[in-house]
């Protein structure tokens, strides 16, 4: 089938630069959000914009949802793309909601006569720019290929996690050890500049060494050893702590739910919740670093 004419809605800090990854590729992109200014900026990056989301979604192939949370997924699904979308529309949500909500939709999509995946991403905003994401997708095993397809312009790495619901369930335990690990690191800093220890020496021990992670060799939440991080921007764009704090809550609904035990994860998810009532909700969450050292001064943030 052809995969030329995306609907994309959702147009914010990551769905701008996904849509237009996809509007580069060639793909004819008609796109809607509710913010003028994030629609002008996609119109900027050679997409179309639309009227409503039930415009974007009358004459797609595909419809590609990035949206905040699970309420806003069901209900731009149940009112403008199920009843506009033409037989044969494949709709990829790449939204990070809950597991029930998008196994949700997955069935209401399905008893439609429709192919769907939830397909949420990890990368932050600089891969949603760069077209690098990487995909955690659930969908029926026969439709990947497709979906595959579908998001390849925005994506590094596109991996099928399992069926519907499977790649929120990834997202969320990624992110996780994403949010604990962080803060790992940021202890880790902050006690090594106690003790006297340079952190870019630091950093160049511990990268090389057992402690050895993400958060520190691509990620270092202090300036000067990775250039690409945060650290080095004031810790402005990446991934917002608001958004951490989102996934984590997420990850802990889900583990109430599953009766897993998850004690780092609340730990993790209560610093986060701390930090953002500080002020530091727009700050990336690497930032951490500095109500840890008891700096937020350093990030411009007032003393608790």
């Amino acid at each position: 089938m052809s995969v030329s004419r995306i609907a994309f809605i959702g147009l914010g800090n990551m769905g701008g630069g996904m849509a237009a990854n996809q509007a580069k590729a060639g793909r004819d992109v008609l796109a809607f959000d509710l913010s003028e200014a994030a629609l002008k900026r996609a119109v900027e990056a050679g997409c179309k914009a639309a009227a409503s989301a039930a415009e974007a979604v009358r004459e797609a192939d595909v419809v590609i949802t990035m949206l905040p949370a699970g309420p806003h997924v069901r209900k731009v699904y149940d009112e403008q793309v199920l009843p506009n979308a033409r037989p044969g529309t494949v709709m990829v949500d790449c939204s990070t909601i809950d597991v029930e909500s998008a196994r949700a939709v997955a069935a209401q999509v399905k008893a439609a006569g429709f192919r769907f995946a939830d397909a949420p991403v990890s990368g932050g905003t600089a891969a949603a720019d760069a077209g690098s994401l990487a995909f955690m997708v659930g969908c029926d095993e026969a439709d990947f290929a497709l979906v595959e397809e579908i998001l390849a312009p925005m994506s590094r790495a596109t991996i099928r996690a399992g069926d519907h619901g499977t790649g929120q369930a990834a997202k969320i335990c990624n992110n996780m050890v994403l949010g604990i690990s962080m803060i790992a690191v940021c202890e880790a800093v902050a006690l090594a500049e106690k003790l006297g220890l340079d952190p870019e020496r630091f950093f160049e021990i511990t990268s090389k060494s057992s402690g050895q992670c993400w958060s520190v060799t691509s990620y270092y939440p202090w300036p000067g050893p990775v250039p690409a991080a945060p650290s080095n921007r004031g810790y402005e764009g990446g991934f917002a702590t608001a958004m951490m704090l989102k996934d984590l809550k997420l990850a802990q609904d889900a583990a109430a739910k599953a009766g897993a035990a998850t004690p780092m994860g609340a730990q993790a998810e209560g610093l986060y919740a701390l930090f953002e009532r500080l002020g530091a909700g727009g700050k990336d969450f690497s930032a951490i670093l500095h109500l840890l050292r008891g700096q937020l001064g350093d990030i411009g943030l007032p003393k608790p």
